[in-house]
């Protein structure tokens, strides 16, 4: 579901049990907080990563940062031209317009929570990239939303050799 209309005090609450999982373990996708649940200010995914598993191939955010928090393990970031490595406890920030992709470093497991500030629907966006990884709906189909969801994606040879090598 992942979806809660904001209480009498206009806070909005995610129950775990009712988050809405893309993908099985040991790589998942929970959606917590769409744009419109929090009046467009963030968000929020949870990402859980198997061993050495890709996340976000490049892309960047026109209007919106990209917060990565690392709940454990350790992942891989790409920002800009740097792959930097992040493990238990360390927070990165994307800003708008810089070239990102993540994924959980070679051998390693990784557990990520992700917000989109200012917030940009993005249900439909995962459960579209779901339908491409099984084959029922085409990679054209997802880089025809590259606008609708702000998620423009390119080529990052410094992301290709960090994970080839």
């Amino acid at each position: 579901m992942s979806f809660l209309p904001p209480s009498e005090t206009g806070a909005v609450h995610v129950r775990a049990a009712d988050a809405e999982v893309i993908g099985a373990p040991p790589t998942t996708i929970r959606l917590l907080v769409d744009a419109h649940s929090a009046d467009g200010a963030m968000s929020t995914q949870r990402v859980t990563l198997g061993p050495g598993a890709d996340g976000a191939t490049p892309h960047h955010h026109a209007g919106s940062a990209e917060l990565f928090y690392v709940l454990s393990g350790t992942v891989q970031v790409l920002a800009g031209e740097q792959v930097l490595t992040a493990t238990e406890g360390d927070v990165l920030v994307v800003p708008a317009g810089q070239v990102h992709a993540f994924a959980a470093a070679p051998g390693e497991s990784a557990d990520l929570l992700i917000v989109i500030a200012p917030g940009v629907e993005r249900f439909e966006y995962f459960r579209l990239l779901a339908r491409v990884l099984s084959g029922q709906a085409s990679r054209q189909e997802l880089l025809d939303t590259q606008e609708r969801f702000d998620t423009w994606f390119t080529d990052s040879e410094a992301w290709r050799a960090a994970r080839a090598g």
